[in-house]
Formats: structure tokens, C-alpha cells, sequence
């Protein structure tokens, strides 16, 4: 067995690979006994298929820079021809008879996928906490959130089962579970890499889908292979560098003008002291690399902020529930989570006037955004404002759950959707999750890139990552800096 296996990276298990030092079966064989070895302790893999990774390292993967590279697809918006998708739900159960358009374009790269990891139901929490699935468990603390929604395939990444997986974005959900692992992953531009072909954009734009890595090169690489236009995309960025992002993580960063912002974006939400004092190292480090750093941040409403953002979710949320009916059948969704079914009622209780005004708040935050990156080239922020949490700390308690049951037998006759989106109660259920994503969101609603780069970790152990977000389609220069971090040996080590 290749017991060298964990120590590379993507592209250098590739070059491994094409050099003739090691095959694609013993690859694979390698990242199948890390699978098999750390998996029971972790529950980052849900859904396994050897055999056919088996099959296609042997019969001859397509040929690209990742050629025969093991690898893993978050079981959400990544549909896999002839595979079972579950999207973290105990209703789903989808077979796709083609790839997605975003899963085309990887498997181009030459990546021999052999497992779905796992998920919150929908993607809808930070935390991968399923109940269908049960919990990821941290790789640097077990019984502790390996963040969501794409933890699963960050706590595989940490932990040395693959270089790389692919993830999804739309509230931070690559970002927050690489901070929490201790591993690297950036949020594409919207509309950088494709949502398609079923759906256009997921929630009104904000979900973008990329990869978790722990080498920034093997990011860069794997969004050189993606973005681009698709048929029928709402949104077109310009594709005629190919190769940009690569390239720029081979040359130093130059000077930039670096807004600090250490303040959360949502009411309520406190950063840890730990996180903060790494928020100030970062600044003087960057500072030490010649780029001028000072505190600023853009001028948000945060009460209307967190608001306008659980309106347009829910109102998704809805919508996705009623179209998963349509399209597969009710029983996809006749045993949803409690929350789920909660977010799904109050989305149908939403007027088409509510959601625009959510729509006209999120311009506003654009607006301020972008005032601010007029003056800075990016922002540096902490990823989340504490370290890992304990399981169970973040899904609802056991008598939110009763509440949210209730209202589920009680929503007929009366507008119980509405009434819970204007009382205090949808503050209550909803603060927990969305205090945690009192940075990342901004992000989201902003459909700027945005990544977390792991540097630095807390006295009982757990990572610590900071947020850089920078001007639209600005990825090479984020690629640039965090390269810089890498190579000055200031990334905090992952799991393995």
C-alpha cells in the first residue's frame, strides 16, 4: 500500500500518477484503506462505490491534471449518474440518470470519485448533524461539529482520506466547515462555476459549488476546470484566461490595501477572544508581507441583514420541497426534519412582495460592499466567529422540535407560517445558526468570492480560519495571497 498517500496533495498524487511512481489503483487503494480505517470514527462518507472507482482506474480515467486522484462528492447539489442522491434527508432517494454540469467538468479533470459525503437535510444548517445519517465528528475532536454544510467533506479532507472534495456554498458552507477542519477552501464569484442544468441559482444566487483542499494550488486547479459558462446560466463570467487561477499561486501577492473587519454582521453574534487574537495576528502578518492593512467595514443594517437573508431561504426552501414533489413524487418528502418542514411552511407563507423587499435589502448590502472594496482590494475577517461546537449545540432542541411538529399539524386554517415569521419566535429558532454565520453570508448575498484560509488554532486544539472576501471574479488575487500564507509555512497543519 502506498502509505506515502496522505502526505501529497492533488496534484502531486496526479503527477505521482502520470509519472508511472505509483498507478490509479493504488491510489485509490490507498484513499479505500484511509476510508475504511478513519471513516467509522469520522461518519464523513455516506455512500461508497469501490468497485466502480475500481473499474475506471483500471479501464482508463479521462485525462486531465488530476488524472486518477481518489475523491469525493458532497451528497447535495452534485448529481452523479446512477448513484443514489439523499441530500442529508431520510425522504430523498433520487437516482440521477446523468451528471450535472459542474460533475461533468470535474470528472474531465481526470478524478476518480468512490463516495458521497455527508450532509445537513438540504443544506440548510452549519453543521452536518443529519438525523437520517447521523454526525460528522470533527478530525481534531470527536462529539464536535465538523461544520456545514459541506462537512462531511471537509473532516475527509482533513484527515487525509483525499486531497480534495467537492462542496457547496450558500452560507458559508465551504468556508465554514474548512475553518472548523483546519483546511483551505474558497467560494467561487456567482456564476463563476455551473449550478445546472435543473436548477439556475440556488437561493436567488447565493449557492456556489467548488471544492475543500488542503493545498490552495489544487483549488486554483480545479476552478481553472470549471468556471466558465453554461447553457442557459443566468450569469456569464469570463472564461478566456483559462489556466489564470493556477498561475497565480506561483507568484508573490502585490501590495494590496487590506479592510480589517472584526465586528459581526448579524445581531447577537460574539466573537471568541482566541478568534479575534488571531484576526490581529493575521493583520500584522499581512502587514509584515508589505500590504497595508486598517479597519473598516461596509455600513450594514445586520437586524434587516439576517432577516432578508432566512426570507429568501425559506422562501427556496419551499419551493425546492413543492418541486421535489413534482418532479420525484411526495414520498421525497414525507419524513422531513422538523426544521425543514418549518422553513418549507414559512416560506409558503411569504408573499412575492416579501421577497423582493429581501431581494431590494441584499442589493443594499451590495451596494455597501462594494462601496468599501472601491477604497480596499479585499477583507479580511474571522470565518466564524468561534471554534468547533459540540453536536447538538446548533440543530433545534428537542422543544423547538416540538414547536415546529406542532406547527406542522396546525398550519391549516390559519396563516401560522406568517405569524411565526413575524414573532419573536423565528429569531429564537433561527440566532443560533445564523449567529455562527455572522461573516461568512456576506459572502452569499454579495455573490462575491470569498475563502478561509486555515491559520491558526485554539488552546484546546481546534482550527481557526480566516476570511478574505474580494471584489467579483478578483479570485487569482485571493489565490495569490493565500499561496503566500502557504508558502510562508503559516497555514496550521490539518488533521492527518
Amino acid at each position: 500500500m502506498f502509505k506515502e498517500y496522505p502526505q501529497y496533495d492533488a496534484i502531486g498524487l496526479a503527477e505521482l500518477i502520470q509519472s508511472g511512481d505509483i498507478s490509479a489503483k493504488e491510489a485509490l487503494e490507498a484513499a479505500i484503506y484511509q476510508a475504511n480505517s478513519l471513516n467509522p470514527k469520522l461518519n464523513a462518507i455516506i455512500h461508497r462505490f469501490d468497485e466502480r472507482a475500481f473499474n475506471a482506474a483500471q479501464q482508463g480515467l479521462l485525462q486531465g491534471i488530476f488524472t486518477g486522484v481518489p475523491y469525493l462528492l458532497k451528497d447535495l447539489n452534485y448529481l452523479f449518474a446512477d448513484e443514489p442522491i439523499k441530500m442529508g434527508s431520510r425522504s430523498v432517494h433520487i437516482v440521477p440518470e446523468q451528471d450535472s454540469e459542474i460533475v461533468k467538468r470535474m470528472r474531465a479533470t481526470g478524478v476518480n470519485t468512490f463516495g458521497k459525503t455527508n450532509t445537513p437535510e438540504f443544506g440548510l444548517i452549519i453543521t452536518t448533524e443529519p438525523k437520517f445519517f447521523g454526525p460528522t465528528h470533527n478530525p481534531f475532536k470527536k462529539g464536535y461539529s465538523s461544520g456545514g454544510s459541506s462537512g462531511g467533506s471537509a473532516a475527509a479532507v482533513s484527515a487525509g482520506i483525499v486531497p480534495m472534495a467537492g462542496g457547496g456554498d450558500g452560507g458559508g458552507s465551504i468556508r465554514f466547515p474548512s475553518a472548523w477542519c483546519g483546511v483551505f477552501g474558497l467560494k467561487p464569484s456567482r456564476g463563476r462555476n455551473p449550478s445546472g442544468p435543473i436548477y439556475a441559482e440556488g437561493w436567488e444566487g447565493a449557492v456556489a459549488d467548488h471544492v475543500i483542499t488542503r493545498s490552495v494550488r489544487d483549488s486554483a486547479a480545479m476552478l481553472d476546470a470549471t468556471a466558465g459558462r453554461e447553457v442557459g446560466a443566468p450569469f456569464v463570467t469570463d472564461a478566456s484566461n483559462k489556466g489564470q487561477f493556477l498561475e497565480a499561486t506561483k507568484t508573490p501577492c502585490k501590495p494590496l490595501k487590506i479592510a480589517l473587519m472584526a465586528e459581526p454582521l448579524f445581531p447577537g453574534a460574539k466573537v471568541d477572544k482566541e478568534v479575534l487574537a488571531v484576526l490581529e495576528k493575521t493583520g500584522r502578518q499581512l502587514e509584515d508581507m508589505g500590504h497595508k492593512v486598517e479597519y473598516a467595514a461596509p455600513k450594514i443594517d445586520s437586524d434587516r441583514m439576517w432577516r432578508d437573508f432566512f426570507t429568501v431561504v425559506c422562501a427556496h426552501t419551499a419551493y425546492f420541497v413543492e418541486d421535489l414533489s413534482l418532479r420525484y413524487g411526495p414520498q421525497q418528502v414525507s419524513n422531513l426534519e422538523p426544521q425543514t418542514r418549518n422553513m418549507a411552511m414559512i416560506g409558503r407563507s411569504l408573499s412575492v412582495v416579501d421577497l423582493l423587499k429581501a431581494k431590494q435589502g441584499w442589493h443594499d448590502v451590495q451596494y455597501q460592499t462594494g462601496l468599501i472594496l472601491e477604497e480596499y482590494d479585499m477583507i479580511v475577517c474571522p470565518t466564524v466567529p468561534t471554534t468547533a461546537v459540540k453536536h447538538g449545540v446548533l440543530p433545534p432542541s428537542r422543544i423547538d422540535e416540538l414547536l415546529l411538529n406542532v406547527s406542522g399539524v396546525i398550519e391549516k386554517g390559519i396563516n401560522l407560517g406568517k405569524w411565526i415569521y413575524n414573532s419573536s419566535l423565528v429569531e429564537k429558532l433561527s440566532s443560533p445558526v445564523l449567529s455562527k454565520m455572522a461573516f461568512t453570508t456576506l459572502g452569499n448575498i454579495t455573490g462575491l468570492p470569498a475563502m478561509s484560509v486555515p491559520l491558526g488554532m485554539s488552546n484546546k486544539g481546534l482550527p481557526i480560519g480566516m476570511q478574505f472576501i474580494g471584489r467579483m471574479n478578483d479570485e487569482a488575487r485571493l489565490f495569490a495571497l493565500a499561496a503566500d500564507f502557504e508558502r510562508a509555512g503559516l497555514f496550521t497543519d490539518p488533521a492527518i
